[in-house]
Parts: C-alpha cells; sequence; structure tokens
C-alpha cells in the first residue's frame, strides 16, 4: 500500500475529477428541439446516459478518536496544594495542573545547595595546599609524601563535589515533580481527587485528551480488506450532524482482523482544508468509494421510476421526426454511487433519459425538453 505522495494526489485528482463531472451530468439538461416545435408537449429534464467506471459505495460507522490522551498522576506523594484547572478545561503543553504542598522539599533543597557551597569550597582549599606544597616543597623540605597526601585530600574532595553536585540535581528534580504539568495541549475530561487530599505516586489526578488532529476509526467488513488502500476515498459525516459531508484522507489500514466482529480498522482524518464540529468519543458515518475495475452505463437515480411490483422503468427521449417523443423502458439496475445508478440493461450509452417532470408521462407523448 506505499504511494508516492505524487502518484496518490495525481489518482486522488482523477477520481474527484471523475466525480465532478458526474455531478456536472447529472445536473445538465438537453435541448433536442427548436421552442416552437415541442411547445405542445409539457416540458421535462434529460440528461445521457453515458459509460463511465463503476463505484461501490460502502457504508462505515466508527467513533471519533484522539491522537493523545493520558490518565495525569504524580510521581512523588504529597498533599494537593492547588488545582489550576478543571473539567471541560483546555491547557496547553507545559501548563501546571495540578501543585504539590513542596515546603518541606523546598527545605531539603536549601540544604543540599548549602552542602554543594561546602564542597565546592573544601575543593578548592584541597587544591590551594596542594599547589602550596608542589611549589615550596624543594625550598622548606616537604616529604614527598605529604604532596602525594594532598593530591589525595584534593581527589576525595573532588568526588565529594560531584556527589553533592548530584544530590542538589536530585532535589530539584523531586522538587518540580510537585507540579504536575500538561504533557501536551487538550482538554481536561475527568477531574479525580481535590484540592487537600493525599496522593502517592501512580494515583490518578486528572484526565487529558488531546482535540486537535482528531481521527475517525471505521470497522471494515474483513472482504473489503483487499480492495481498500490509501488512495481510496472516503466521505465522512458525524451523526450530530449527519447533513454535514468532509472528503477524508486514509492514513492507516490496520492488517489485524478483530475475530470476533470479522472486522479490520481504518482510521481516517479530515481532508485538509476541511474540519468538523466534532469532540473525541463522537459517533461517525464514512462512505467509502471502491473503484470496481469496470465501467457500465450510468443514469441519474432522479430518472428511474419503480413501481409496486418490482418494475424499474425510465422514460427515454426519441426524435421521430419534429416533436420530442418520451418512450417508458424497463430496465436492470445495478450498484449506486454518487447519485448515478447502473444499468445492467435496458438503455445504451448515448440514450437521453428524463430526469424531471416524469411521473405522469405516456408513451409516444411529446414533450419539451428545457434547462434545469
Amino acid at each position: 500500500m506505499t504511494h508516492t505522495s505524487e502518484s496518490r494526489g495525481a489518482k486522488r485528482a482523477t477520481i474527484r475529477a471523475t466525480i465532478a463531472s458526474t455531478a456536472l451530468f447529472m445536473g445538465g439538461a438537453l435541448t433536442c428541439c427548436p421552442p416552437a416545435a415541442a411547445a405542445e408537449g409539457p416540458p421535462v429534464t434529460a440528461s445521457e446516459a453515458r459509460m463511465q467506471p463503476v463505484v461501490r459505495i460502502l457504508p462505515v460507522s466508527g467513533t471519533v478518536t484522539s491522537p493523545r490522551s493520558a490518565l495525569l498522576s504524580p510521581s512523588v506523594g504529597g498533599l494537593i496544594d492547588d488545582f489550576a484547572v478543571d473539567a471541560g478545561d483546555t491547557v496547553a503543553a507545559g501548563d501546571i495542573l495540578v501543585s504539590l504542598d513542596a515546603e518541606l522539599e523546598e527545605l531539603a533543597l536549601e540544604r543540599a545547595r548549602a552542602a554543594l557551597a561546602e564542597a565546592d569550597a573544601g575543593l578548592a582549599d584541597a587544591r590551594r595546599r596542594l599547589a602550596e606544597a608542589e611549589r615550596l616543597g624543594s625550598e622548606r623540605g616537604i616529604p614527598e609524601s605529604e604532596i602525594e597526601s594532598r593530591r589525595s585530600e584534593v581527589a576525595t574532595d573532588e568526588a565529594a563535589l560531584q556527589a553533592a553536585s548530584a544530590a542538589f540535581r536530585q532535589q530539584q528534580a523531586v522538587l518540580r515533580r510537585h507540579e504536575i504539568r500538561a504533557p501536551f495541549a487538550g482538554a481536561v475530561a475527568r477531574r479525580l481527587a481535590e484540592m487537600g487530599e493525599w496522593v502517592n505516586p501512580g494515583d490518578g489526578l486528572l484526565e487529558l485528551v488531546a482535540i486537535d488532529g482528531l481521527r475517525y476509526d471505521f470497522r471494515v467488513p474483513q472482504n473489503y480488506y483487499p480492495h481498500i488502500s490509501a488512495d481510496t476515498l472516503i466521505d465522512i459525516s458525524p451523526d450530530a450532524a449527519p447533513e454535514e459531508s468532509i472528503p477524508g484522507d486514509i492514513i492507516a489500514i490496520v492488517p489485524v482482523n478483530d475475530p470476533a466482529a470479522r472486522t479490520f480498522l481504518l482510521r481516517a482524518v479530515a481532508a485538509e482544508g476541511h474540519g468538523l464540529a466534532v469532540t473525541p468519543g463522537m459517533s461517525a458515518r464514512g462512505a467509502l468509494h471502491l473503484d470496481t475495475g469496470r465501467e457500465a452505463v450510468v443514469v441519474p437515480r432522479d430518472a428511474l421510476i419503480r413501481y409496486p411490483d418490482g418494475r424499474i422503468t425510465v422514460w427515454v427521449l426519441q426524435d421521430p421526426g419534429e416533436e420530442t417523443t418520451v418512450a417508458e423502458q424497463r430496465v436492470e439496475t445495478g450498484l449506486e454511487f454518487d447519485g448515478l445508478v447502473e444499468i445492467v440493461s435496458g438503455v445504451e450509452a448515448g440514450e437521453r433519459v428524463v430526469t424531471r417532470g416524469n411521473e405522469a408521462l405516456q408513451n409516444g407523448q411529446a414533450v419539451t425538453v428545457t434547462r434545469d
């Protein structure tokens, strides 16, 4: 399923161009005879049956999901001193959400800072005494063993300074952990604790959910897996606003089948420049445009007349002379997609069928073909 962005874009552009031309095809009307000759018949709108690739529309249902969701908890124990947010609040990455009482840790940090300063001063004094012994050793007869002893003191004090520095940084880290910050931008979904409570490491405090870059997760029947790729077109509609529909881009097809439901996961996002007013957890519907790999005669759905006995007919325009007449033709239909219907038999490409004004026509009746 790996495609270059150029090939994917070209393929999608071709498919969308076909859909766009379909819309033009459906909305167009034909004028086939002079107004004076057609004035006798009722006005109708017509479209030409034509050959084009047949697309199977597969409806799927799914859920809006967030790219990131986290249950925030402390890494140290402590008393909750302040809650900066509540459920429903939006936050930016790095914002302080919860603060634990850090008074004792601040005092411990001061002790660590003082110990670091003491170790630094001790090392400086040891280095000064060593330098003095090395400079005056030959003049004043300082034994070599004394000089080596002072070198050992310098090494010991250097190690003590490193230990004090590490202890100071550790205490700084402990103090920072008394503030729980947002790891990413999002909205607070739940608040699980209150100010004044004692919490331990791992206790849940807040649930944070990212609300940007939302994804649409659909479960697709397993038998369609070979027919779907990253180039497959998908239209997305939230159940909260079914009248809204936007194009989507497939970002993942998870090749793991759910043995209970016999489905696989398809994940999509709104195409660039499009978006819907949705939140994580909402239900949504998708319409996959699956290429059948074949062409057939298609007519607009409005051209069909369905009878209670199951018959399906269309009214075909005929031009036997100077006037345009209509004849009812029984048809066998196939797939429906994008407002079109596949005609298996009954109508040939190039024939013109009535799409509006076909409710009360009679065989051989003269009509006037008008523009929509």
